[in-house]
């Protein structure tokens, strides 16, 4: 379901640029001056905003790479909501009311994908494998340092009571 809006949105942005490419320019510069695979032309980049929503949305929804597909379309929607829903802009009131709840709705969405890139399925996350591995490791190192000592101490009882019987 979350990912229905972006791949019918991807999709009309990705035939029809033209209908967002003027407000889209003010965002779109600084981001193709900084990151090197946007494209410089406003258009050419909306477009690839839309196709990714599209590919990303289609692989979120079927499952496929659940999580780099929601992770990529909460990168998507960062510039998207930059730039549609400049609700401080805004000179009618009406206007304004009505493109702060776009811009918190769109953040509500940013928010289900993030929860949603962090979704492991219920298999627990790298992380939490690396932390329980190192963890198990140390009381492995611990238990094998108790034996040590304790096998240490019994060694020397028994050289000790060895030393003390006759020899034969």
């Amino acid at each position: 379901m979350l990912a229905s809006i972006f791949i019918v949105q991807g999709f009309d942005t990705l035939r029809r640029p033209e209908r967002v490419v003027k407000k889209a320019e003010p965002v779109v510069r600084p981001i193709a001056d900084r990151v090197s695979f946007v494209p410089d032309d406003t258009e050419q980049a909306v477009r690839l905003n839309g196709a990714v929503q599209v590919v990303a949305g289609l692989l979120l929804a079927v499952g496929w790479l659940p999580r780099a597909s929601a992770l990529a379309i909460a990168a998507t929607l960062v510039p998207t909501t930059a730039a549609g829903h400049r609700f401080w802009e805004a000179t009618d009131d009406q206007e304004r009311a009505q493109q702060r709840i776009h811009f918190l709705k769109n953040l509500t969405m940013f928010g289900g994908l993030l929860i949603a890139a962090g979704d492991t399925a219920g298999r627990p996350s790298l992380a939490w494998r690396s932390r329980h591995a190192v963890k198990a490791a140390r009381h492995d190192v611990a238990l094998a340092t108790k034996t040590a000592r304790k096998s240490s101490k019994a060694a020397a009882r028994a050289t000790r009571l060895r030393d003390r019987l006759p020899v034969g």
